[in-house]
């Protein structure tokens, strides 16, 4: 009888700061999403720390009483790693170490590891292996404290390069190996988008876990990995859709987060090159969440970080099945807060200031998907009309299983 292998999961803490630009409120947020990231990464939490500090401590990222309770506390419970929820310095990365004894991973490198695991393709591999290194080559001293500089004496005298120097060395060309493999790959993806013709293209875009492969397999009725994990979509995926017998391309892209390194934007040029290519870009929220304005502004930021905050968007707040609120009586003196908002009083907010390209929907029970793809018919056909305003019966038309109407 084979015995089933047991997945071993890391036990770790998370380190965060409160300051005056992230309030304790914020400031829990972010460590929860650091949680979903550090479990999605396959790790079992056990406790969060927080320290109210103007700015990070430029040596310990902490003070000293902190880390002497951080100290004590892995200790007790025998932690294997520390997770902080800022990109460390590599001084800050190198005595955390020799402090704690423990491996120290920073959000930039949880997040690494996660696209690590998550890259199927060869190409999203190259991806993700050119921000590894990116990340690494500042950080080589800490990653071998072998390296020191060589001795001199007769016999001994080198060609003045210390290690750390060759290894820097040999870490930039392979960033430089890696960069010219993705300038063919890009180069090969540029022939495929053209070979695609005219045809109008939508991108889905979002937050990371928040429905934008689900969408797609319902819209295009087909089967891309969905799991209820962050990054569980790293490839773009596109697909031929058809509705009312017009049909465009959907691109499922991989979805954003805050504090997205710039290695790995810079990495993934080509696969945010459908986002910038598209015509109409999709924006998904999870309405169920309770940040979900933060996360439309980390969007926003990161579409205008790759310039494409100008392209024609379509709202769509999905997950309605989820939503949850409190119900305030009349008699109830309890401040308004984001709680106690109903679903129908966010559809008659300042959301919906743009109500024909705004749209409530539920990829998981279907509700709203049939005015969804009338919405998205209308788009379509308008700049289908703009593109063929002449030749409509030289353009071929579809039926809904995607046959050539003759």
């Amino acid at each position: 009888m084979i015995e089933k292998k047991q997945t071993y999961y890391e036990r770790v803490i998370l380190i965060g700061l409160i300051n005056s630009m992230q309030e304790d409120e914020k400031s829990q947020e972010c460590l929860n999403e650091l949680e979903f990231l550090a479990q999605t990464a396959q790790a079992k939490v056990y406790a969060r720390f927080t320290q109210q500090i103007n700015r990070p401590h430029p040596k310990t990222f902490v003070g000293s009483g902190k880390l002497q309770e951080i100290a004590l506390y892995i200790n007790q419970y025998s932690i294997d790693t520390i997770i902080f929820d800022d990109e460390l310095s590599t001084a800050q990365l190198k005595n955390l170490e020799k402090l704690f004894e423990r491996k120290i991973v920073d959000r930039t490198q949880l997040i690494l590891d996660i696209f690590a695991q998550r890259a199927k393709t060869s190409y999203a591999r190259t991806q993700v292996e050119l921000a590894q290194y990116q990340y690494l080559l500042p950080r080589l001293t800490r990653m071998w404290t072998h390296l020191e500089r060589q001795r001199g004496g007769i016999g001994l005298r080198g060609p003045g390069e210390t290690e750390i120097e060759t290894d820097r060395r040999i870490v930039r060309k392979r960033i430089g190996r890696l960069r010219e493999k993705l300038l063919t790959i890009d180069k090969q993806m540029a022939v495929q988008r053209k070979h695609r013709g005219k045809l109008v293209r939508v991108a889905l875009v979002g937050y990371t876990n928040v429905g934008k492969s689900t969408l797609m397999n319902v819209l295009s009725k087909s089967d891309v990995f969905i799991e209820d994990k962050l990054f569980a979509t790293l490839d773009t995926t596109v697909r031929k859709v058809i509705v009312k017998n017009l049909p465009f391309l959907l691109a499922d892209t991989v979805g954003f987060i805050r504090k997205l390194p710039t290695s790995l934007i810079e990495s993934f040029k080509s696969t945010l090159d459908e986002v910038r290519e598209s015509d109409i870009l999709l924006h998904v929220v999870d309405i169920s969440h309770e940040r979900f304005e933060d996360h439309m502004s980390s969007v926003r930021d990161t579409l205008a970080e790759i310039k494409a905050i100008d392209k024609p968007v379509i709202v769509i707040f999905n997950k309605t099945d989820c939503y949850c609120f409190t119900e305030k009586t009349d008699d109830d003196l309890t401040p308004r807060t984001r709680e106690n908002i109903s679903l129908d009083e966010w559809k008659h907010s300042y959301l919906t200031k743009d109500p024909e390209h705004t749209i409530f929907v539920s990829a998981h029970t279907g509700q709203g998907l049939e005015d969804l793809k009338e919405l998205l018919y209308q788009e379509v056909k308008r700049l289908h009309s703009q593109r063929f305003p002449y030749d409509d019966f030289l353009y071929p038309m579809y039926d809904e299983q995607g046959c050539e109407l003759k």
